[in-house]
C-alpha cells in the first residue's frame, strides 16, 4: 500500500533567508535616485477591486418553496444569476 503524499507547498524558488538576512550598505544608497516632487507628482494610486456596477443589485429577503430552490440549485453552479435573469424577462 502507497502512502498519500502531502500537498507541496509552492515554492517563490528564491532564498528568502538570505535577502531577509541582507543589510544595505551606504554605498547601496547611491544607486537608488533621488525621489523628486515631478516624480511623486505622476504617482497614482491603483485602488483594486471591482468597478462600481452602474446597476448595483440590490438585497432582499424571498421565500421560496423548497422544491422550487431544489430546482434551480439542481441547475449547477450559476443559479441564482439565471434565476435573476428569468426573473428580469418576466418583469
Amino acid at each position: 500500500m502507497t502512502a498519500k503524499k502531502g500537498a507541496s507547498r509552492r515554492s517563490l524558488k528564491s532564498d528568502l533567508a538570505r535577502v531577509d538576512a541582507h543589510t544595505v550598505a551606504p554605498e547601496e544608497y547611491e544607486d537608488l535616485p533621488e525621489l523628486t516632487d515631478e516624480m511623486l507628482s505622476r504617482a497614482t494610486i491603483n485602488k483594486g477591486g471591482r468597478p462600481i456596477s452602474s446597476n448595483p443589485r440590490q438585497l432582499i429577503s424571498l421565500r421560496l418553496p423548497a422544491d422550487v430552490i431544489a430546482h434551480w440549485k439542481a441547475t449547477g453552479p450559476g443559479w441564482q444569476t439565471r434565476m435573476a435573469e428569468r426573473l428580469s424577462k418576466v418583469g
